[in-house]
Formats: structure tokens, sequence, C-alpha cells
């Protein structure tokens, strides 16, 4: 493990050979994602008790910070979905003051982990934990919405499973046939708008007649969003709006404050920090890796994951001071932004860009924006988070599998997402361990006489091959061989073949120092033979190669052997 103080962002390497068309591609990309992000961020941000335009300047300054200095070329930064539950849940356990110290503190933690080059290390959380708590953040997501979507008068919405099921049966005599229609429509109109718009549609035929092909390059939450806006307030639907519920969004930038900050604090917020941080550095490191599957271009340079992790950290040790939230590498807006043409970063700041330009001149216009119509989106997104065709292949895998991936998923969405990460990555190590010594076995070779040089005595002897790894999950394993010393005859040679031994660990050196003083007892001599280089690295460091080579009497199979 080294520490290294490289900071190279790949916008330093891509505006290299930069010219005119990669410039307009990368502005028609960034103008195309701005205008997506701009709903989302709004609907994450209420989703997760805060107020819109906590998600927007998230969007906007964390977005620039992550484009500009990250270690990706396509790759978008801002609040995302997967942070939902844990922010709702911190926001009502500790306040929105100690979200934001527990932000920047997860910030200063992703930082290091990229100064320190651990940003491979993500890459080691199972798939299995991945899609276990994927899954049920995005069940959670959905529960959470169920309120607006309902128009449900709920004044304040618990955070836990079993509590928001209670609310939502509780105040079920309130609900809003607007709310729901308007949300339900949203839903429905999300999933078919890619329909329609499809090359030789009808609809994209009748709108090619009439020169208004471009229309249909709109983006859907885009469509849903001012279409049945301008339906509610046309109408007068009684619905709940960001004016009724926030008063609005300010239209001025927001100011610099530092949040009361003290060490004590930061020790009670420990648990929620690291979790800000392993969630946002493994959703933008499987965000880069989307990123790199999608582009095409043979000339595309893979991300740099200890520069992503550390414009990440950036990100998030600098938005809390202007009111942010966490932020990381957003999937959809990541794909929508290759999709659109992006060529470099520079299309991530041209989002952040455009998504601050339509704050600062139309946020008035947001007032009339139903919440019934943010939380349809946020089910849409929801049911695109999910992998749910994970369950139905769950058959065709192993038990361990299963119990990683279901446990995981029933953990995070019954209790919460903290409690699912620690005990799924609890899990994943105890059934490695467990597989891994399963694989280790040990064969008693069909040899019952070994021979000493020529024309010496027959003397007694056996010869045991081990396979696998010899560790502290396997150790055990070893008791047959001396059981099979301590019931032999005096004066045994034992040999142990190790050719198949792939790993040795101290556990494991122990047990083969059982095994020696087992046959010392007996006044017989042990033979190592046919080591790999690690286990013989480890005997000879160890000193029991030298208690080895100090038998009363010499190996006669000395063939590779540890003497």
């Amino acid at each position: 493990m080294s520490f290294s103080l490289a900071f190279r962002p790949r916008v330093i390497d891509a505006l290299r050979g930069y010219n005119r068309g990669r410039w307009l591609a990368d502005v028609g990309a960034g103008v195309t994602v701005g205008i997506v992000a701009l709903p989302l961020a709004m609907a994450f941000a209420i989703a997760s008790g805060l107020k819109p335009e906590a998600g927007l300047w998230t969007a906007i300054i964390a977005g620039f910070l992550i484009s500009a200095l990250g270690g990706t070329n396509a790759q978008i930064g801002g609040p995302a979905g997967a942070f939902i539950v844990i922010i709702y849940d911190i926001v009502n356990r500790y306040g929105v003051a100690n979200l934001l110290i527990a932000t920047a503190c997860a910030g200063v933690l992703l930082l290091l982990l990229g100064l320190f080059r651990l940003g491979t290390l993500v890459r080691f959380v199972p798939v299995g934990v991945v899609i276990g708590f994927t899954n049920g953040i995005a069940v959670l997501i959905a529960l959470s919405q169920a309120k607006d979507w309902l128009g449900l008068s709920i004044e304040h919405m618990p955070g836990d499973f079993f509590s928001q099921m209670r609310a939502l049966v509780r105040h079920m005599d309130s609900f809003n046939p607007y709310a729901f229609g308007l949300g339900t429509a949203c839903v429905v109109g999300l999933f078919v708008w890619p329909r329609l718009t499809m090359k030789g549609s009808p609809v994209m035929q009748v709108l090619e007649r009439h020169t208004m092909h471009g229309f249909a390059h709109l983006p859907a939450p885009v469509v849903a969003l001012v279409t049945l806006s301008l339906l509610a307030w046309a109408l007068g639907f009684p619905v709940e709006t960001i004016g009724s519920r926030f008063g609005g969004i300010p239209r001025t930038l927001p100011g610099f404050a530092l949040p009361d900050f003290s060490w004590e604090t930061v020790r009670l917020l420990v648990t929620p920090t690291v979790t800000i941080a392993l969630l946002g550095a493994v959703e933008s490191l499987l965000c880069a890796r989307v990123a790199d599957q999608l582009t095409s271009d043979p000339q595309h340079k893979k991300h740099d994951p200890n520069q992503e992790l550390m414009a990440q950290g950036l990100a998030n040790l600098v938005v809390p001071f202007f009111g942010g939230m966490p932020a990381t590498g957003t999937i959809a807006r990541t794909v929508t932004n290759i999709r659109a043409g992006a060529t470099s970063p520079v299309a991530g700041m041209v989002h952040a860009l455009t998504l601050a330009l339509i704050v600062l001149l139309a946020a008035p216009l947001a007032l009339h924006i139903p919440l019934a119509v943010l939380a349809g989106i946020l089910l849409y997104v929801a049911w695109n988070m999910g992998e749910w065709h994970e369950f139905v292949r769950l058959r065709h895998f192993s038990n361990h599998y299963r119990l990683l991936m279901l446990g995981t998923f029933f953990l995070t969405v019954v209790f919460n997402l903290i409690v699912a990460m620690e005990v799924g990555l609890f899990l994943a190590c105890a059934l490695f361990v467990r597989r891994m010594s399963a694989l280790f076995r040990v064969e008693r070779q069909p040899e019952s006489e070994s021979g000493s040089e020529a024309g010496a005595a027959p003397h007694p002897g056996a010869t045991w091959r081990l396979h696998g790894a010899l560790f502290f999950g396997a150790a055990a394993k070893i008791d047959p061989i001396v059981q099979a010393v301590e019931a032999g005859p005096p004066g045994m040679e034992l040999v142990l073949d190790a050719s198949e031994l792939v790993a040795l660990d101290t556990t494991g050196l122990d047990a083969l120092v059982q095994i020696l003083r087992a046959v010392n007892a007996r006044g017989g001599r042990l033979c190592v033979i046919h080591l790999h280089e690690q286990p013989r690295s480890l005997i000879e460091r160890s000193g029991f190669g030298l208690q080895l080579a100090a038998q009363a009497a010499p190996c006669t199979r000395d063939e590779n052997a540890a003497q």
C-alpha cells in the first residue's frame, strides 16, 4: 500500500486535440443532461427530507467538481437515489446540521481512499451484497413515495419500514384521487414515451410530417414534469405542490456557511460517515465501469478509480458548506450523457452550468410542480434501479449466494442500509471462509512403506497429500493426520505431499507444528515435500523449516522438501 499525491483530473488529457466538433457535442450533451437532472435533483432532495434547493445546488456544485476533477470521461455526479434512504434516516436521527457534518467527513474519507490508492478495494464488495442492497433501496424509495403518490395527509413520514406501512394504512382515508392520477400518469408516461418516439412509430411519423421531430428528443422526465404540472395548474387540481410545501425555490446563489462542528459530534457520526463514504465509493465506481462499457470509442481511456474517489471526496467536502447533500456518480444521467454524444468531462461541467442557469431564471415556475409528479418520477427511478431479474436467476446459484443476496435485501428493507451493509459484508466473509475451508482436504496415499536409502531395511511410513489452502478455516481438517500418527507404529516416517497446497497461513502452520510434535512423540520423522513458493516462504521465515531439519534422522524423501 503506497501513498501517492498524484492528482491528475481526466479533463487535462481529454482536452488534448480538443476541437469545435467535440465542443459542440459536449455542449449538446451537457444541456440535455442538465434538463434531465432538474426534476431528479428536486425529487431526490424532497424524498430525503430536505428542501428541493438542496438537491439542485448539489447537482450544480458537486456535479461541476466531479466532472472537472474526476477520473472519467463522461460520468455525471450529483444527488443519487441510492442515498435517499440513508439521508432520510440521518436527518430523522441527527438533524440536517449533522447530515452536513457527516457528508463533509465522508468527503475527507473518500479523499483519503483516493490518495492512498485504495480505489480498487471497493471492487472487493461482493456482487450479491451490491444487488441485495440496491434492490432493497429501490423498494424503500418506492415506499417513501407512496405518501405523495396517494396524496395522503401525513405530517411526518417515519423512517423505518413497519412504521411507514402503519402510517400509510392509518391515513388511507385521506386518499387524494387527483394526486394518484397525476402520479400514475407520470409513471405510465415515462414508460410509454420512449416507445412512442421510436423511429418508425406512428407518433414519430406524425411529428416528422409536421417538422416537429425535435420534440421527440426531449427527455421523458422533462415532458412529464412540464405537461402534468401545466395540466394540474390549468384545471386547478387540489394537490400539494413545491410552492405549498416549501414556499418555492430561491433564485439567488447559496451562501457559504460553516456547520456547527465539534469532535464530540464527529464521534457520534462515525457510522453515518462511513456509510455515506462507502456507498458513495461503490456507486461512483460502479457507474464509472458502466460508462467504460457503454463507450464505443476505441481511443477511450478507462476510468482512474483513485482520481475519481479524490474528486468525489472534494465534492462532498465542499457541497455541505452550501447546504447540499451527499453526491456520487449517477448511472441514469451518465448513460444519458453518453448517448447524447459526450466526448469529455466538459459535458458534465456544461450540465452543471445549464442547471444553474435554469434555476436562476426559472425558479418561480417550480412553485406549481405537484409533488405527486415528482413521486411518479422517483417510482420510475426505483423500478429502473432494481435488478429484479436477479431474483428469478437465484435458482441457478448456490445457497451461499442466495443467503447473501436475500439477507442483504431483507435487512435493507426491514432495518436499514447500515445494518445491511455490515451484516452483508460479514456474511460474505463468513461464507467465503466456509467455501474455502470446504475446498481443502487431506488424502492418505496408497503407500504403506517408505524405503530409506538403497539397501536399507524398510520401515513403516505413510504419505498424505494436502489439497487447497491450509488456513484458519481449514486447520481442523489436519486432525485425522495427527490421529493416524498417534495410532500408528513407533518410528513412522510421515510424508506430507504439498504439491497441491496453494496457500498456508500462520494457523495452518501451527497445525503442521502439531503434526511434528505428534511425530516426534512417537520417535518418527516428518517430511514436507513439493512445496510451492508461498508455503515454503512462510515455513522458512517462521523457523519451522529449521525444526524439520533438526530431527534425529534425515527424511528419506528429500525431493523439494522443507528440511
